[in-house]
Parts: C-alpha cells; structure tokens; sequence
C-alpha cells in the first residue's frame, strides 16, 4: 500500500483520531490574542475542513490542501454546508502544484510539519518558502515530545528551533493540548509554535 492509499484509507474507514469536527481551539486561541486579521491563507493537511471553514466564515481568504482524495472530498461537503468560499486541492505538500497560488499572508498547520518532517524537511520548508514571503505569519500545531505516548508523531523544542527556525522568526512556543476526540485516549501534549518570516 502506498503512502497516499494509507492516509486516504484512514479517511475512507473514518480512523481519524486527529479530526474532532470542530475547529482548533488553539488556533481560534492564537487568531484572537494575536489579533491576525483576515488575508490570505492556506490550510496545511486541513483534513475535512473544519479550520478552513472557520477562517473562510472570519473572512480570510482560505485555499486548503490535503494529499487525500477523500478528505477533501468530506471538505468540499463541509464548505457546502458552511456556504464558505474555500478553494480545496488535493495536494502533497512536499510537492505542491503550480497553482498553489501565494504568496500568503497566513498559513496554518495542525499536525502536517510532525509527519512530513519525518519524510523530509527540506521539501516542507521549500513549499513554506515558496508560498510565504516577507511578513507572513504562520502556526504550527505539532506532537510533544516532552510527553511521549502513543498518539500523533512528536518533535522536541531544538528540532522546531532548527527547522522552522531556519525560515522563520519563532515569535512564540508553548505547549498546550490538542483538543480531545473520540479515538484518542485523553488530550496529547503538543506545541502551538507561532511563525513570522523574517527574510
């Protein structure tokens, strides 16, 4: 089986413990605090959609990427019923496609960087790259390792320092909890990790 016929199974036979149906706390959290205002924005991995329907309803101008089929299929119904203007693609994001579009002014990631950088980090912070520039502001929502435990993959606080911070300015890192769902046991420790590019 191939990676992409992996995740899109798991959408298939609905074994997504990440996806609460709801949009992130946390993002909703860090959108207020930090009063980022409505611009462009792209949702990576965004899954079925719940937190790029959310932005899209706050008046950002959302396009959303996911290497499944299916979840952007389970996406597209989601903007149906929110009446959102979204523009979903079934991207991998390690090799995204000409028309990505950007550059833009927000990105948000919850629980893609954790599993790519595994793959390759180079390739991720090529498409950050190439779809940020100068200003953008970015969060990231990735596994803790200063918690490990069976759940979603973990990266500890130097590897984010080195790897985002390459690109970005990191403007803030907390830990925090990814919000509960019904297949996962408890809330895991994660990383809010708030982005500014700075060159």
């Amino acid at each position: 089986m191939s990676e992409l016929e992996r995740w899109d199974n798991r959408y298939v036979i609905a074994d997504t413990p990440w996806d609460t149906g709801n949009p992130s706390t946390e993002l909703q959290r860090v959108i207020v605090e930090d009063k980022i205002q409505p611009c462009t924005a792209i949702d990576l991995g965004c899954g079925t959609g719940t937190n790029a329907v959310w932005l899209a309803e706050l008046g950002f101008d959302v396009t959303a990427l996911d290497f499944s089929p299916t979840a952007i299929d389970l996406a597209r119904q989601r903007k149906a019923r929110a009446a959102a203007h979204i523009r979903f693609l079934t991207a991998d994001v390690l090799d995204p496609p000409d028309d990505i579009g950007g550059p833009y002014r927000f990105f948000f990631d919850r629980g893609c960087y954790h599993v790519v950088r595994e793959i390759d980090v180079g390739r991720y912070l090529g498409t950050l790259e190439r779809i940020t520039e100068l200003g953008s502001v970015g969060l990231v929502l990735a596994g803790n390792s200063n918690e490990p435990r069976t759940g979603p993959p973990v990266v500890s606080e130097a590897e984010i320092r080195a790897e985002l911070g390459s690109l970005f300015e990191i403007v803030r890192l907390r830990e925090f909890r990814f919000d509960p769902t019904k297949g996962m046991e408890g809330c895991p420790l994660a990383w809010s990790c708030l982005l500014r590019r700075n060159s």
